[in-house]
């Protein structure tokens, strides 16, 4: 069985989408089509911008978005047994599965983006990658730290996991986990505390505009980020994407429970191939392409 994977902010580069713009009728299209709705030529910032104008949130998960959906349909026209994505990646998802049309998902991202850039101005916090430790050990420790809020956020594959939170509480974290034996405990470059508590007033943003779109029964089951289950209820789809700003990424869960009920090949449709080698460190014995 196939599955279709979508990736998140993060899998930008300059210059990408370009290459589908000028070989496709309907990717140029589509691309003209989203300027006008957003009401800005992102295309002109995806293609020739500087990396800088790519990174501001406001851009950049729009930008993955258009990318993704687009690389889709040019690709395949066949609806896969599954689909998931890694944050911002499952409006992608909801898109080839029919949940969600491109001009309402592109909305959505659009005022996601833009809440989640005020969220991080509200309160300075930052984010982390972890190297070499369990999920319950970077859990635990995360609930070890006191005078601030820092909490797991990206579970992506045995030994990988990202950490959110107030700066100094993920300073504290990435030190304890040090000691525990972590390989690395890196700092990312990011503006803020995303799937954490912190991103509370995006998510309470987000939830009228969320809930004011029509959502469809998807024609295949979506794996959501919160609880990594599949999901065809539209109203239960909109409440995980409310609550997926502030809950964790469960990508390693995701995969896991997309090849216990039968996927045996995973494609990803977007920019970089991020989610491949997660996939691949996830399970070595699944096809990905």
């Amino acid at each position: 069985m196939k599955a279709y994977v979508f990736p998140g902010q993060g899998a930008q580069f300059v210059g990408m989408g370009k290459d589908l713009y000028n070989s496709f009728p309907v990717a140029h299209d589509m691309f003209e089509h989203a300027n006008e709705i957003l009401g800005f030529r992102i295309s002109d910032i995806m293609f020739g911008g500087t990396d800088e104008d790519l990174r501001q949130t406001r851009v950049t998960q729009p930008a993955v978005f258009i990318h993704s959906v687009v690389s889709e349909i040019v690709k395949t026209l066949e609806v896969p047994a599954m689909v998931a994505g890694h944050s911002l990646g499952e409006y992608s998802a909801m898109v080839i599965a029919g949940a969600l049309s491109f001009e309402d998902a592109l909305q959505l991202v659009s005022k996601r983006a833009q809440a989640m850039q005020k969220a991080c101005e509200l309160q300075p916090s930052t984010m982390a990658a972890i190297i070499g430790l369990s999920d319950e050990i970077v859990d635990e420790v995360c609930d070890s730290v006191h005078g601030g809020i820092v909490r797991a956020a990206n579970f992506n594959c045995p030994g990988q996991v990202v950490i959110s939170g107030e700066i100094d509480a993920v300073e504290q974290a990435c030190q304890l986990l040090k000691e525990k034996g972590a390989r690395r405990a890196l700092r990312l470059n990011v503006g803020g505390a995303f799937h954490s508590p912190l991103m509370q007033p995006a998510a309470e943003s987000l939830k009228e505009a969320i809930m004011d779109t029509t959502f469809n029964a998807p024609q295949c089951p979506i794996y959501q980020n919160v609880n990594a289950y599949p999901q065809t209820d539209p109203n239960a789809i909109k409440q995980n994407l409310i609550e997926q700003l502030t809950a964790p990424v469960r990508w390693t869960q995701t995969v896991k429970n997309m090849i216990a009920d039968g996927a045996t090949e995973f494609y990803e449709f977007g920019p970089g191939d991020v989610l491949k080698g997660l996939i691949r460190k996830i399970d070595k014995e699944v096809i990905v392409g």
